[in-house]
């Protein structure tokens, strides 16, 4: 599985960006798709997930109502649209994949793509 982040950049407050991750290598059937952040000295958070089948979704209560994660099967890409941008969405974002089903943990995903930097100015 190789995925392939995109998107990031600076951006001020209350600004938009659109994040895409590039999924390849195997088809993604029964696979949850999510996106993590993890700013200088903290742990990998858990930010939103689908899973590819039915395209459920989960957020986290910091970015719920600002962000939104969409997959298009077609073109095996997932994209994670950020609105109302806050400083302290700052962070590097990684997108991730699991087989199995929603998971919040970022050691429950075994596959990764690089980091993209998002910056959000006050």
């Amino acid at each position: 599985v190789q995925l392939q982040a995109s998107g990031g950049g600076l951006v001020q407050a209350g600004g938009s960006l659109r994040l895409s991750c590039e999924a390849s290598g195997r088809t993604f059937t029964n696979y949850n798709m999510a996106w993590f952040r993890q700013a200088p000295g903290n742990e990998r958070q858990f930010v939103a997930s689908i899973t590819w089948n039915l395209g459920t979704t989960v957020y986290a209560d910091s970015v719920k109502g600002r962000f939104t994660i969409s997959r298009d099967r077609a073109k095996n890409t997932v994209t994670l649209q950020m609105n109302s941008l806050k400083p302290e969405d700052t962070a590097v974002y990684y997108c991730a994949a699991r087989t199995m089903g929603f998971d919040a943990r970022a050691t429950a995903y075994p596959n990764w793509g690089q980091g993209t930097q998002v910056t959000v100015s006050s």
